[in-house]
């Protein structure tokens, strides 16, 4: 018979190592604690601020800045040493209207009797904002007939129109489509200004509106979508979208939003798809004919594309650097650790990038190999001694294997001049849509969500080629029912047309 006390040192053993793991997940579980309590309740930037500026503040902008703060009654008060800056002029551009003020005729007349004379003047400019204006176009089609005979009459034509026979113009879908993709103003919201004004239009009418005009902005997304194709560079992302009557499919489910941006600097392409799908199908029919460096966060679905012939993928050093931060963060406080080690290094790698940002790109290709080769090099070193030391399943763990799983397509980008750092393009492209998304909600049928992709395009690949949305969809508008040619087409898009 064995006793009890024979099995003892094992029992310690076991319990040693029961306690041990029990220790380790109560480290992990903490960081995780932390990091949700971050990412609820901290700060949403990756950008340092002042950590004196509540976050409630962003709720309470005016009065933030104008309200003082209380005085206690023995208190002295000092002056604020932070000065206001100095305030931008107004744009040239802008149409300005001259107000001159004059002296009465009783000040023309000086103390001595003599009449005073201009010698100068003195100018300043004020903002002036008219409100917004409806009116109506009467279109009156003269219809003429001969006395001399009885031909059938003539009536005179007018512009065609991208929605016949509706009473919509191309201002007010110009405005409709800005206010809503550019400013994030939902169609129920928009719906409520036009009644404001005295102008009753359902919502249901203004999306039917939306998507009509759709209807007829194909030819001009295909010609974006080949020069996107040409680039020698392409940058992918993916969002979420909630769409409530997809076919067959459960009003909670996640549909997506996809963008592509690239093209030369002269003529920036973003393009956004809907699908139903996140699978890697979606980005291989998306950029079938690509060939070229292709730049993505490390989601499996682009593995597909990836390694097709002729696409050379990049990672996104901005990915890295956030798990390294969240790493940071749940580092006991006060002390350094091996996140602020790589953090520094992977902040050097930024910084030349800013040294570099406005060199060609055969100087960025040789600042890149002389300044950017070295740090890579020390970064690679760190992370091959590191990563045996770390618990795969910390923090500093997730951001080490992340990093090690990523190297060889985070260090492409010293290949050439041209190649980003990093998947920032998208991200900002990104954006609006997502900020959008949180006014709207979600869309109410596939139709809409596509309708929204191909406006989401129009307006961002707009704006990247400095146009101002309502003024070039405009003009748009007035011009596509009169295109009769790839040429016209082309003429429209946003690199090709200057508002005169």
């Amino acid at each position: 018979m064995i006793s009890m006390s024979d099995n003892l040192p094992d029992d310690l053993a076991a319990l040693k190592q029961l306690l041990a793991q029990m220790q380790s997940k109560v480290v992990l579980l903490e960081e995780e604690n932390a990091l949700l309590r971050q990412r609820l309740f901290g700060r949403k930037s990756e950008q340092t601020a002042d950590p004196a500026t509540p976050q409630l503040l962003l709720f309470n902008e005016a009065e933030s800045i104008d309200t003082p703060a209380p005085v206690e009654a023995d208190e002295e008060v000092v002056a604020p040493t932070k000065r206001r800056g100095k305030r931008k002029p107004l744009s040239a551009d802008l149409p300005r209207i001259e107000v001159i003020h004059e002296l009465s005729e009783h000040e023309l007349t000086c103390a001595c009797g003599c009449r005073r004379h201009a010698i100068g003047e003195e100018t300043s400019e004020q903002l002036e904002i008219v409100p917004m204006q409806i009116r109506v176009i009467k279109h009156i089609r003269k219809v003429y007939g001969c006395r001399g005979c009885e031909t059938a009459p003539v009536t005179a034509d007018k512009p065609a129109q991208l929605i016949e026979k509706s009473m919509a113009s191309p201002s007010v879908l110009a405005m409709l489509l800005t206010t809503k993709y550019v400013d994030g103003l939902p169609l129920h919201r928009f719906e409520k200004v036009l009644a404001r004004h005295g102008v009753d239009i359902p919502r249901q009418t203004l999306a039917r509106w939306v998507i009509q005009c759709c209807e007829h902005f194909q030819p001009l997304l295909n010609l974006m979508r080949d020069r996107l194709l040409e680039s020698p560079i392409v940058h992918c992302d993916e969002t979420r979208v909630q769409v409530l009557k997809e076919p067959d499919r459960d009003p909670t489910s996640q549909s997506w939003m996809w963008v592509q941006a690239s093209g030369p600097p002269e003529r920036p392409v973003i393009l956004f798809d809907y699908t139903t799908s996140r699978a890697q199908e979606v980005p291989l029919r998306l950029l079938a004919d690509y060939r070229g460096y292709l730049m993505t966060d490390d989601y499996a679905g682009y593995n597909a594309l990836g390694a097709q012939p002729g696409i050379e993928r990049l990672a996104c050093m901005a990915h890295v650097r956030r798990k390294f931060v969240d790493a940071q963060k749940v580092q006991p406080k006060g002390k350094a650790g091996r996140a602020d080690v790589a953090l520094t290094m992977i902040n050097k790698l930024y910084g030349i990038e800013r040294g570099l940002k406005e060199m060609t790109d055969e100087q960025r290709f040789a600042g890149r190999q002389e300044q950017s080769l070295p740090v890579l090099s020390q970064l690679k070193n760190w992370l091959e001694k590191t990563q045996p030391q770390v618990t795969a399943q910390s923090a500093l763990g997730k951001a080490v294997n992340y990093l090690a799983s990523n190297w060889s397509r985070l260090e492409r980008y010293i290949e050439a001049g041209f190649l980003p750092i990093d998947n920032n393009a998208a991200e900002r492209a990104i954006k609006p849509f997502v900020i959008g998304r949180k006014a709207w909600l979600f869309s109410d049928t596939p139709k809409g969500a596509a309708a929204s992709a191909q406006i989401y395009s129009l307006v961002e690949t707009a704006k990247a080629n400095g146009q101002e949305p309502y003024t070039w969809l405009r003009h748009v508008l007035e011009r596509l029912p009169q295109a009769e040619s790839v040429e016209d087409v082309e003429a429209l898009l946003p690199w090709n047309w200057r508002a005169s």
